[in-house]
């Protein structure tokens, strides 16, 4: 597995190549006082995160790899089977657009959540109450 984005210039200063998960989260650990949080798709991206010594792993990137599942909501399975195998903290991210699917996370062995485009994108809130508000009464029960 490689990391290419978001790793400081600083960490492997003058190099222009893809560094390992270990070897970036040796650098941050070398040049920064911080704590590594890795974004995977996959349970094995997060079981090798965490032996790298990730302080978190969090399921961002699950629907947005090719190779990973593709779901409109958020990946409540890679939450579960990610609290169950690796010894850090799990954060549920990617897709949780509602307050019973952050319950859900959480239930699923999530330690936080993170909710993005869901209460940041303004058009997509309007959409959502122009939706139930143009549904059947009983349709909109279920928003």
């Amino acid at each position: 597995m490689s990391v290419l984005i978001g790793v400081p210039k600083e960490v492997f200063p003058g190099e222009k190549r893809v560094a390992t998960v270990p070897e970036v989260v040796a650098g941050l650990r070398r040049t920064h006082r911080c704590l590594v949080m890795a974004d995977v798709s996959t349970l094995e991206e997060g079981a090798a995160a965490a032996a790298a010594g990730a302080d978190l792993v969090a399921t961002t990137l699950s629907g947005y790899t090719p190779y990973s599942r593709q779901r409109s909501g958020p990946d409540l399975e890679l939450v579960a089977a990610l609290a169950a195998r690796v010894g850090v903290p799990v954060v549920a991210e990617g897709r949780i657009a509602t307050p019973r699917e952050a319950r859900a996370a959480l239930n699923a062995g999530a330690w936080t959540v993170v909710v993005g485009g869901a209460i940041t994108r303004p058009q997509l809130i309007a959409a959502r109450f122009v939706a139930a508000l143009r549904a059947r009464p009983d349709e909109a029960a279920r928003s």
